[in-house]
């Protein structure tokens, strides 16, 4: 009996909408609404590639060097992205999950995976994944410290909005106050500039044309959400959180047939810089969400 490249397939199904958990990294294989893709989607036969519905635990984006020094003590770790020399998306990608909930009902799946400590990160944590379909999909991620010491910690997923044609013809619409720019060899933080007035600046919506985004966005004013809209069917993805950070990518990666926002606790380098680090004592949880919905 062969096994799938992302492992056991879960199916939620609520309403009009339907999507596909994967044991792989947990992540998500597609979400439709009324047969049209609401999130990039990929074969049951394929491996997800470009990050398509991944969950970055227990960082998100880059650490320049794969290097940093928490509580006194410089760590390294595996370069997961050698071209740029970085650490990237965390060390659960592709680790198998196991699913936790009984089944029973067909709006829930709940994932879990126990993270053990390794070389670069010696800390324990269990994680856990809640995926809860009403009139949207609702996705939680929890991390609970299960280790002797504290750890450092940031969440981030990797989603891509679909409304199934190229981004470039589709409105793009969502606010925040200021963009991170990064370097060009590494992607690694160099500040933050407006958005105000900018290339940037899709407040009111309009068209997303040739634009190349890679690029985390904050000062999103608590509650945030970020559209795409088809303007001759009227489709529209949204997705919305209350992270502290987004990440916005115009999938270059996938033919720009689809955009990537990524909803992050922390920005790139967190670890290094501290910047918006979450620190979780030993028995302590974190708990964030994102939403995605379709009309």
């Amino acid at each position: 009996m062969s096994v799938l490249p992302s492992g056991e397939q879960w199916v939620l199904r609520a309403g009009a909408y339907e999507a596909t958990v994967v044991s792989v990294g947990g992540g998500l294989r597609g979400v439709t609404y009324d047969g049209r893709p609401v999130l990039l989607g990929y074969g049951a036969d394929e491996a997800a590639h470009a990050g398509i519905g991944q969950h970055l635990f227990p960082w998100p984006n880059r650490i320049t060097d794969g290097q940093y020094t928490f509580g006194g003590v410089q760590q390294q770790l595996s370069l997961t992205e050698p071209a740029r020399h970085n650490a990237i998306h965390g060390l659960t990608r592709w680790a198998n999950w196991q699913r936790l909930d009984d089944g029973s009902d067909p709006a829930v799946v709940v994932a879990g995976h126990q993270l053990y400590g390794r070389p670069g990160y010696p800390h324990q944590l269990e994680l856990r994944l809640e995926y809860r379909m009403t009139d949207q999909l609702t996705v939680s991620a929890t991390a609970t410290n299960v280790g002797a010491s504290a750890a450092p910690y940031g969440y981030g997923a990797h989603p891509y909005l679909s409304v199934g044609r190229a981004i470039d013809e589709c409105v793009l619409e969502f606010t925040a106050d200021q963009r991170l720019e990064v370097s060009a060899e590494q992607m690694s933080p160099v500040g933050l500039t407006p958005v105000d007035g900018t290339p940037y600046d899709f407040r009111g919506g309009r068209a997303i044309g040739s634009i190349s985004i890679d690029n985390a966005f904050t000062g999103l004013d608590g509650s945030w959400s970020v559209s795409l809209l088809d303007p001759d069917s009227g489709a529209r993805s949204t997705l919305s959180s209350d992270t502290a950070w987004m990440q916005l990518f115009t999938g270059e990666a996938v033919g720009r047939t689809a955009l990537a926002v990524e909803p992050m606790t922390c920005p790139p380098d967190a670890f290094r810089t501290g910047q918006d680090l979450i620190v979780l004592q030993p028995g302590e949880s974190h708990t964030t969400s994102f939403a995605v919905s379709a009309s």
